[in-house]
């Protein structure tokens, strides 16, 4: 099974610019061509928060057209910049969302790999937070299907990433979620947005990423008082590989056109000098 993830595009009503200079909507379109044309297919695509940058139902109009060109199923939570009431009206329409109310949380089924959304989301907030209620349905979710591998998707990293300014408004319970996960082997990946940029750790024995800006990135400035910015570093999606060895790898994916491929070797099977 391949999966890409897309998060944070921001996308601004009538396909403004983003902070004035960042054409959030134009790199959107890009992202989601490079995902239909890639080979081989991608079977779903995640997308895992800050769809809109201010969460206003003009900016859920603006962006849902673009999300519609996805060759193939597509699943969504809300960031910190979604509203969560315009995000459940704007999605309407997706059956995964249909018990969703005070929370955008959904376990989708039938494929080889058991895809779990969670919302981190605080209205009003930039930091995540997993309230007891969300945390509760999680362990029941994953109680009902012990044996199925499983991939989380959410919007704010449960890990330190070194970006100061952006680790304050990280999910600040993440020791809660943490205290479920370990009683849930049948999870196999934690995937996160809200960061602008790659990241990979390891805890407890679990597997979590930070895909990569599809818009602007966060600037990789890791001194403890950096300033917040951001920077137009080579945008990106993030692809996670489920095998058949029951392991979830993941590549990034740059968009756009790059020179190459290149043999390594001639036609005569010898090392290209």
């Amino acid at each position: 099974m391949l999966l890409a993830q897309i998060t944070d595009p921001h996308v601004k009503a009538n396909r403004q610019l983003a902070y004035g200079r960042v054409d959030t909507a134009a790199l959107l379109d890009s992202a989601i061509q490079h995902i239909n044309a890639f080979t081989p297919s991608i079977d779903a695509v995640i997308v895992s928060g800050d769809l809109t940058d201010r969460g206003r139902v003009e900016e859920f109009a603006a962006i849902r057209p673009i999300l519609d060109g996805l060759a193939m199923p597509w699943y969504v939570v809300p960031g910190n910049h979604d509203q969560r009431e315009n995000f459940i009206k704007a999605f309407a329409d997706h059956d995964y969302l249909a018990d969703c109310a005070d929370f955008v949380q959904y376990a989708v089924e039938g494929y080889p790999l058991r895809l779990v959304g969670l919302d981190t989301s605080v209205a009003g907030q930039p930091h995540g937070f997993l309230s007891r209620d969300r945390l509760t349905w999680l362990d029941r979710c994953l109680q009902d299907e012990p044996r199925k591998p499983t991939l989380l998707f959410m919007h704010h990293p449960p890990f330190i990433t070194g970006i100061g300014h952006m680790d304050v408004q990280n999910l600040l319970n993440a020791q809660d979620l943490f205290e479920i996960l370990d009683r849930h082997a049948q999870v196999r990946h934690v995937a996160c947005g809200h960061v602008h940029r790659a990241s990979e750790t390891c805890i407890n024995g679990i597997a979590l990423s930070i895909a990569p800006n599809s818009a602007h990135a966060v600037t990789l400035d890791m001194e403890p008082d950096g300033p917040s910015t951001f920077t137009m570093d080579p945008p990106a999606v993030r692809l996670l590989r489920y095998g058949d060895d029951g392991n979830v790898v993941t590549h990034l994916s740059f968009i756009g056109t790059f020179d190459g491929p290149h043999p390594f070797f001639a036609a005569d099977g010898s090392l290209v000098d």
